[in-house]
């Protein structure tokens, strides 16, 4: 991270990133595919803990409910493992590359995939499955800007709850609650 901080994703090669980290280029690819990997590793332990989540939810829950309890889940999961310094660091080097805000948008359609495939061992009926597992994603996102967005003091599960109750407002007819309400 601090090689991409200082030179650039893209200026940035994998015998730099090998030799900061006392490793030979050998032993950094049994560990990453390619230099892009070490922004996304850690993507089947949240695609897991999602799934997981969604499975042992209890069957009287909403669809939605069961995905919040996914989307909390790997939420807690960032929330324990990753300072938000750490991510504020990681997604400013992913929004000045194209080609990693590519990745990021294929580990989040993934995410949703996980959720849906989930969702429908579950009982869940298409289209429904899908577009509750993609509702999940956008609840996910939102709260994970404000995470990262500098001066949010919040946690990370707290800002999943908050923005999975405005959609519920939003969506019941009502109005969206304003941070004093929340």
């Amino acid at each position: 991270m601090e090689l991409y901080a200082e030179r650039g994703f893209e200026n940035t090669t994998v015998a730099e990133i090998a030799e900061r980290g006392g490793l030979t280029e050998r032993t950094f690819f049994r560990y990453f595919a390619d230099k892009r990997e070490v922004l996304f590793s850690g993507s089947a332990e949240l695609s897991e803990a999602l799934v997981s989540a969604i499975a042992n939810a209890s069957d009287s829950l909403a669809p939605i409910d069961a995905v919040a309890a996914g989307v909390h889940a790997i939420a807690a999961l960032l929330d324990e493992r990753r300072d938000v310094a750490f991510a504020r660091q990681r997604q400013a080097i992913i929004a000045a590359n194209p080609e990693l805000q590519e990745r990021e948008l294929i580990k989040l359609a993934s995410l949703a995939s996980a959720m849906a495939d989930a969702l429908r061992q579950c009982g869940v009926e298409e289209p429904g499955a899908s577009l509750v597992a993609e509702i999940g994603i956008a609840i996910f996102r939102t709260a994970f800007d404000r995470w990262t967005r500098e001066g949010s003091d919040e946690e990370l599960p707290q800002l999943v709850h908050e923005s999975l109750d405005q959609l519920k407002a939003l969506t019941a007819g009502g109005r969206p609650l304003a941070a004093s309400e929340r």
